[in-house]
């Protein structure tokens, strides 16, 4: 049967996505001079990709195809961009210095500033950190390191399907930004690589990291001050430190942590789980509304842990009150394996104690043995079965 006319008739939302998908401009990195041999420097082509797009008043794509790309430090800036919906597919792998003296002073090697509407899809960022690595572990006047790829003061960002490995220093930081969603990540270096964080949140609100596998030296998720509305969810963590909120309270005027979830999180053979981290000295910040639910602990040495007594080296901070005020915390389904006699620890600030800490159906065990619970300055309650047997 013939189907009548009027099922042809395009209404305007698909007359706007096709006009827009007619419109849309490319840019393959390669036309315009990138290398995929990983020798030659490709850093001005990528950043003449950007200036393209930026300036273009449709959609716009910039293509990186299969091939290994070494760019120097490149910075992204949108304060001038004429668009909104710029998108980076990449199907091939971009390569950092190797030497890491090159990199190993400034802050970041990618940085996207002040952009908006920006995705990427795909690829492998390889920071080829593992020299700065040895160097710090000898302890002989190293840089800091640079972090692989920072989101900065931006707003609606997708980043789907990326590979970072072996990061100098960070291998994304998300930085007073608005509405990110980060998914099907893979994050990875030696665990023994310093301060190696897979992703940093601070001073941002309602991002989203899903579906991702993150294995460092460090937080495989770390959460800074100023940051609300954070949702992380199906991660598998490990090896690294665990999730941790914080440190926080480094200095006296900070802003607070607020309204985060971390839930259906895997952690295997981390030095901590959920983990909420102050130093121990005055400060005006505070945790709020957080909810840790349904993690898997597998040897984890911390499973449970908030640490208000943080004072690196001693300096600084001896015999002090951590100041970061915390409240409305809940453990729900928290189970597995401790590798610590202790599986949870609240440790909490002597001037402003943890208050309303809630359990809710935690099970952790301890070999053979009880794992035992370890309360300081901290008022809860718990709920349905809880072992170790809380102290609240």
């Amino acid at each position: 049967m013939v189907q009548p006319m009027a099922s042809l008739i395009l209404t305007p939302v698909v007359v706007f996505l096709y006009l827009s998908l007619a419109t849309a401009k490319h840019w393959d990195v390669v036309s315009l001079g990138a290398k995929g041999d990983g020798q030659t420097d490709s850093t001005n082509p990528f950043l003449k990709a950007w200036a393209k797009a930026c300036g273009s008043a449709q959609p716009a794509t910039i293509y990186v195809p299969p091939g290994r790309y070494l760019l120097g430090q490149a910075k992204f800036y949108g304060s001038q961009c004429k668009n909104s919906h710029i998108t980076i597919r990449i199907d091939g792998t971009l390569v950092a210095p190797s030497d890491y003296h090159i990199l190993g002073n400034a802050d970041n090697w990618l940085l996207f500033e002040q952009v908006s509407g920006v995705s990427i899809y795909g690829g492998t960022l390889d920071g080829q950190g593992s020299s700065l690595w040895a160097c710090k572990t000898s302890g002989y006047g190293c840089p800091q390191g640079a972090t692989t790829l920072e989101f900065s003061k931006s707003n609606n960002i997708l980043i789907s399907g990326l590979t970072s490995v072996n990061s100098q220093m960070f291998h994304m930081v998300i930085y007073s930004c608005t509405n990110v969603k980060v998914q099907a990540t893979k994050i990875s270096a030696s665990a023994n690589s310093p301060n190696t964080d897979g992703i940093h949140v601070e001073y941002s609100s309602s991002v989203s990291i899903y579906n991702s596998m993150i294995a460092t030296g460090d937080d495989c998720i770390s959460i800074g001050p100023g940051t609300t509305n954070l949702w992380i969810e199906n991660i598998a963590c490990g090896p690294g430190h665990g999730i941790s909120i914080g440190s926080l309270g480094k200095k006296f005027q900070e802003a607070g942590v607020r309204n985060v979830t971390v839930s259906r999180v895997t952690f295997t053979g981390t030095q901590n789980g959920v983990r909420i981290k102050t130093w121990a000295k005055p400060s005006t910040g505070f945790v709020t509304g957080v909810v840790f639910q349904h993690a898997t602990m597998v040897n984890v040495q911390n499973p449970v842990i908030i640490d208000q007594n943080y004072c690196p080296n001693n300096e600084g901070c001896p015999n002090q009150a951590s100041g970061v005020r915390i409240s409305d915390v809940t453990y729900q389904d928290i189970h597995g394996t401790s590798a610590t006699t202790v599986a949870v620890n609240f440790d909490c600030s002597k001037e402003y104690p943890c208050n309303r800490i809630i359990l809710e159906d935690v099970n952790l065990s301890y070999g053979n043995e009880q794992s035992q619970a370890s309360c300081a300055n901290v008022e809860g309650s718990a709920s349905g079965f809880v072992t170790p047997s809380s102290c609240l």
